[in-house]
């Protein structure tokens, strides 16, 4: 399970070493896509072979999942770590993402989210509030 927030830097070549606490989780390989509010979701292989089986159950005849699969889908790229423990975030998904040296990772259960600090801080300062004063069921069975 992803937990945690996290501070690494992007190197000059694209790479990042993600953290250790992630590293077994990725061990057999790691998907990065596209995620919402641009950020990159990462996925490990197994994981990601799990939301693929689920998605592609989705209606051809939904231009919503149309859409969704192709954005989702064409941004993806299967990365596995250096010896090191570095994997390269691909041009596209930095840019994407408004990738620079400052990153925040975020562990959200069965993915990690990489994301710029500075759209990592803007995001987590406008939903805070929010976050604290919730008072109805946003996920079902919880609280």
């Amino acid at each position: 399970m992803f937990l945690g927030t996290h501070a690494p830097k992007l190197d000059d070549k694209g790479r990042v070493i993600l953290p250790a606490k992630f590293r077994q989780d990725l061990e057999s390989g790691i998907v990065l896509t596209r995620g919402q509010e641009r950020c990159i979701y990462v996925f490990s292989a197994v994981e990601f072979q799990k939301v693929h089986e689920r998605i592609r159950q989705a209606p051809l005849t939904s231009a919503g999942a149309r859409d969704f699969l192709r954005l989702f889908l064409s941004g993806a790229s299967s990365e596995s770590p250096d010896s090191q423990h570095r994997i390269t975030i691909p041009t596209s998904l930095r840019e994407y993402a408004g990738l620079e040296r400052d990153l925040t990772v975020i562990g959200v259960g069965d993915r990690a989210e990489i994301w710029a600090t500075d759209a990592w801080n803007d995001y987590y300062s406008a939903k805070e509030a929010d976050f604290s004063s919730t008072t109805e069921e946003v996920i079902p069975g919880i609280f």
